[in-house]
């Protein structure tokens, strides 16, 4: 199933971290947030990816125009018999990549509507953003949305919570403390959606159209949205301390994301 990120954000509010950068190549463990997110889509079988690019998308298509060069040690031999060659055991990412312009102001629900050409004849297709990680299981998301019908299912997730959650025993001794625990109430939108192509009825190339005012209204008066529970991991990168956790996951080797 074709896979749909959004790579076009400006990334306003994690701009602390770095301005020079699109939002989707801002690095966990070296790697760019987006690189992980495909990493985890392959890993489930689903390599065939359409980038919606915006914001410094050249930087994105540098990036996977030169993805061996980024990912590998290389011998360059320079003069009259030039050459590289790539010093790699593993095997390479076989992908399919479509790295598309949607503009750099449009937003989100005219960012896919400009990419319905790459989607003829696919009855349904995944989309995400291109800066939160999770666990979710894309075997059980992709029957969920196949068993009912509708045209669009959300993953629905717990908000992480803001601050340490504390277990306290009788006499007031801490007994557990949860730097990040996951809010117990309430599901926000996690992304990690499965679309029918029906989905296009409901969406323009209007430049100011955002999927998740007008057409997820829509599309949940008339009763075509589902939602599928999540209760594992999920993360957003959405500022400088978000960014200091998820490398935190990675530099300990807890990156719960990481199953490839």
């Amino acid at each position: 199933m074709k896979v749909v990120i959004l790579c076009g954000g400006f990334g306003t509010r994690i701009r602390d971290v770095t301005e020079d950068i699109p939002k989707p190549m801002i690095p966990i463990g070296g790697y760019p947030i987006l690189w992980h997110i495909m990493k985890y889509y392959a890993h489930w079988g689903h390599k065939d990816f359409i980038l919606c690019l915006g914001y410094k998308g050249y930087m994105i298509k540098d990036f996977f125009l030169n993805y061996e060069a980024y990912t590998k040690d290389l011998t360059i031999s320079i003069g009259s018999r030039s050459s590289v060659q790539y010093h790699d055991g593993k095997e390479s990412d076989d992908w399919t990549i479509t790295l598309a312009e949607t503009g750099r102001n449009a937003m989100t629900g005219a960012r896919v509507k400009r990419v319905k050409k790459y989607l003829q004849g696919e009855e349904n297709f995944m989309l995400t953003y291109g800066d939160g990680v999770s666990n979710v299981d894309l075997d059980a998301l992709v029957d969920f949305h196949k068993s009912h019908g509708k045209i669009l299912t959300v993953t629905g997730v717990r908000p992480p919570g803001r601050f340490g959650e504390m277990m306290i025993g009788d006499s007031g001794q801490v007994r557990a403390f949860n730097e990040k625990p996951q809010a117990s109430g309430g599901w926000i939108n996690g992304g990690f959606f499965v679309c029918r192509q029906e989905l296009f009825d409901y969406l323009s190339d209007r430049e100011d159209l955002v999927f998740e005012r007008e057409p997820i209204n829509k599309l949940v008066k008339d009763g075509q949205m589902m939602v599928y529970e999540h209760d594992g991991f999920w993360h957003p990168m959405d500022t400088s301390r978000e960014y200091i956790l998820l490398n935190g996951y990675f530099e300990r080797g807890e990156a719960p994301w990481m199953i490839w």
